[in-house]
């Protein structure tokens, strides 16, 4: 992109109607990180949320060496708890190691669901399987949406030593459940994950049956 291209971005960015502040950043994305990041800091600080959130998300997606410290300051101070969930949520988008022990903690000390169950997601881009014991606990909480990103992220890491705690949620009357589940065992190989699957096919929910049959198709692929 050109300079004058990115300098009409900067002024618009500066715009007093959002829309034209939140189209800026939304042209970022034919943008080369290292000459994004520099504009999306210029609106974290921004009046309107729906603004900071885009521009938080986009620290997640145009990647430089400072988005990690900037990310990790916002999840960890933020007031707003739609700003630390997008934050905690762009950690993970970042799929950087560091952040597993930022991530923890935030599920563990943070009291608000959503920034909870975007850390949760977020364990799960990770990739980590030491977030087992995380994801467990919120396996066990009373919250359905921490069920549903924990069954989702125990997949992610490919907790084969979880299936017979899941599967548990074959029969939720949450089809969303049902769905995350079904997603989850096409990383999970073991006889009880086909068996489950093949369970989970004939689910009256289209969603949860049709996702049923792609990760079976997986597993008995590999």
């Amino acid at each position: 992109m050109t300079y004058s291209s990115l300098e009409q971005i900067a002024t618009q960015l500066e715009s007093e109607n959002m829309r034209d502040r939140m189209v800026a950043l939304a042209s970022l994305r034919d943008v080369a990180a290292v000459d994004a990041v520099p504009l999306i800091k210029k609106v974290l600080d921004d009046e309107s949320i729906q603004v900071r959130s885009m521009a938080v998300f986009s620290l997640g997606i145009k990647v430089t060496d400072e988005c990690y410290d900037i990310l990790v300051k916002l999840v960890k101070g933020e007031p707003d708890y739609s700003i630390r969930a997008q934050a905690a949520g762009s950690l993970g988008y970042l799929a950087d190691p560091r952040a597993f022990e930022v991530l923890v903690r935030v599920f563990y000390e943070d009291t608000d669901w959503l920034v909870r169950f975007s850390a949760a997601v977020s364990l799960g881009n990770l990739k980590d399987p030491r977030a087992y014991d995380v994801l467990m606990q919120a396996l066990d909480g009373e919250e359905v949406v921490l069920q549903q990103a924990a069954i989702a992220a125990l997949g992610e890491i490919k907790a084969v030593d979880a299936v017979d705690r899941i599967l548990r949620f074959a029969q939720s009357d949450d089809w969303l459940i049902r769905q995350r589940l079904a997603e989850a065992l096409g990383n999970m190989p073991t006889d009880k994950s086909i068996s489950a699957l093949k369970y989970l096919a004939k689910d009256s929910q289209p969603n949860v049956a049709e996702t049923a049959l792609y990760s079976l198709k997986r597993l008995q692929e590999a």
